[in-house]
């Protein structure tokens, strides 16, 4: 068997070729409408003004394509938004009336890596013009082309140097403000983020698919991929992407693209991961077993667990999500290539098991609104899968930037060597605690952040309209724990204490938040005073945090009968 899958690896059909346009279902007499990428060979990527005008030339050419604007940039740039659906779709209730998966495709949240951008354009004119437009008619599709468009305008040959093109330059990672936005899931502190958040709170799509370029490791991919990483998403999400979607989309690529692909990852030691055992981002408690093999044993290693990151937060919010990272040294016009060619595997998968789908989120929904919730994870530790795997180690060159005088890495795409290593690609628990069945918290000042952020992020919060007496569980602060170096601007906190039994009334105006509906995760991730990824980690309740304290937030347990009003 595993003779026969790296055949398989190495048995590269021909790459299939296309005309700008898809094929001949365009009129004959209509321009070929080309991307700036495409303009150019390849050598430019698109300004704000290029993705805006080619989508614009593109709705004159069909009507089923709806733009709309999201939001806007930290500069004030609108945030497109193409919706493409046969019939032709405007609002959320439409999309959820027609009983159609909602796939959301976001690409440029970090505008040094670009191919996502020119592939969605691409895509798009496929689907709406070309030999794709039969999938509109089995799926919705959201397609956010630029999403840090602040960031892309500081196009420059300096960024991004070392990757394989385009050789005029590439945006920057940043936003406008200087926030890496796949860092500000939670706390939502630019406008970008509080916007796509609120573009998946109106949406609400089955699937999102976040479109990157990867760093660091020479292997032999052309592209990687991750699912959730977090393993407080529901495991049937988990297993529905690593033991069906992902391993279909992995074959389709390599059998009629001619790519060879895999879990996102980069080399590492068992050293290292030791190591990062005891770091404080990933364990804190450092009590979990010390992972098995030499100092110098060779390993694939995934990134990270938590929900700052867009793929885990999307997974905390009980739907599907796929991170894709095209290979950097692989030339710009490839990774365009490969890009396109993934998503298009991906529509085509969601469009062929459409009703799986839709049954699969429906029914983890449907669990959390009877109250069915998981133990959710506290402290998490990287793990290796079962048996180890042959990883495509890979080969590089180096050329000269013509435009920047500096040398870019070249994959060199014959010379792969497989290589049998342990792939360390999951994350487990390693200590854990209840769902609740709600928290409770005063309406003050204390909490008014964190009631304001629930709300962005499209959590259901309730007013008690008469006072409820009950026993709840309280967090009591035994230490307190500050990161020595500043992260996107936060000096980081992590707690420890302990939970107590206490029977409290809470008055009228006290705020409910109940856990069941689908963002129970998320909700348990933000409120926890021990979460990793919550309120006490990004500093909304600094003033409170000493030894001796007792967090403001309280567990509910068990049953309750409580007089509310849902605010709005």
């Amino acid at each position: 068997m595993l003779l026969l899958l790296l055949s398989l690896l190495f048995t590269i059909p021909p790459q299939v070729t296309r005309t700008p346009q898809g094929n001949d279902m365009v009129k004959k007499s209509e321009p070929v409408l080309r991307s700036r990428a495409e303009e150019t060979n390849f050598e430019e990527t698109s300004r704000y003004e290029d993705v805006m005008t080619f989508i614009s030339e593109l709705q004159k050419r069909s009507n089923l394509l709806r733009l709309v604007t999201f939001g806007k940039s930290e500069e004030g740039r609108d945030l497109p938004l193409l919706i493409l659906s046969d019939p032709p779709i405007t609002q959320p209730l439409e999309a959820r009336q027609s009983g159609r998966p909602v796939i959301f495709i976001m690409a440029n949240i970090h505008a040094g890596e670009v191919e996502g951008k020119e592939a969605m354009l691409h895509l798009s004119r496929r689907l709406v013009t070309g030999d794709l437009r039969p999938l509109l008619r089995k799926l919705v599709i959201l397609i956010a082309p630029i999403y840090n468009a602040d960031g892309n305008e500081r196009i420059d040959v300096k960024m991004r140097t070392a990757q394989n093109g385009p050789v005029n330059g590439v945006g920057t990672r940043e936003n406008g403000k200087g926030l890496d936005l796949n860092r500000d899931y939670m706390k939502l502190e630019s406008v970008e983020a509080r916007a796509l958040v609120g573009l998946m709170n109106r949406w609400d799509p089955h699937l999102t698919v976040d479109l990157h370029t990867s760093n660091g490791s020479y292997h032999g991919y052309h592209l990687t991929y991750s699912p959730m990483l977090n393993p407080n998403a529901d495991q049937r999400l988990i297993d529905y992407e690593r033991e069906r979607m992902l391993p279909a989309i992995n074959r389709a690529l390599l059998l009629k693209h001619g790519f060879r692909s895999y879990y996102y990852g980069n080399f590492a030691t068992v050293e290292r991961l030791n190591r990062e055992v005891e770091n404080f981002e990933l364990q804190r408690s450092g009590r979990a077993a010390q992972p098995a093999g030499s100092p110098q044993t060779p390993v694939w290693r995934t990134f990270d667990h938590r929900p700052m990151f867009g793929n885990n937060y999307v997974g905390l919010r009980n739907r599907l999500t796929i991170l894709s990272e095209a290979y950097s040294y692989l030339e710009f016009r490839k990774r365009v290539e490969v890009t396109e060619s993934f998503v298009e595997e991906i529509l085509k998968y969601s469009s062929l098991h459409a009703s799986s789908i839709i049954s699969l989120i429906r029914r983890l929904d449907d669990d959390l609104m009877r109250g069915k919730g998981r133990a959710q994870g506290l402290d998490f530790e990287i793990a290796p899968l079962e048996k180890k795997v042959p990883i495509l180690v890979g080969e590089v060159q180096k050329i000269r930037n013509p435009k920047s005088g500096k040398d870019m890495t070249v994959m060199v795409e014959e010379r792969v060597k497989p290589t049998l290593m342990t792939d360390y690609g999951i994350f487990k628990a390693t200590r854990s605690s209840t769902l609740p069945a709600a928290y409770v918290m005063p309406a003050g000042e204390v909490t008014r952040e964190m009631q304001a952020n629930l709300r962005l992020h499209g959590v259901a919060l309730e007013e008690l309209k008469e006072p409820l007496t009950i026993e709840s569980e309280r967090f009591t602060i035994t230490a307190v724990t500050r990161a020595t170096r500043k992260f996107q601007g936060h000096e980081e906190i992590r707690l420890r204490g302990k939970y107590a039994n206490d029977s409290q009334t809470w008055p009228a105006g006290s705020i409910l938040v109940r856990t069941t509906q689908s963002r129970a995760s998320l909700i348990f991730y933000l409120l926890e005073p021990e979460s990793d990824c919550g309120y006490v980690r990004w500093n909304f309740l600094d003033q409170l945090l000493v030894k001796g304290a007792v967090y403001p937030v309280a567990r509910i347990t068990g049953k309750y009968t409580a007089v509310t009003r849902l605010l709005d």
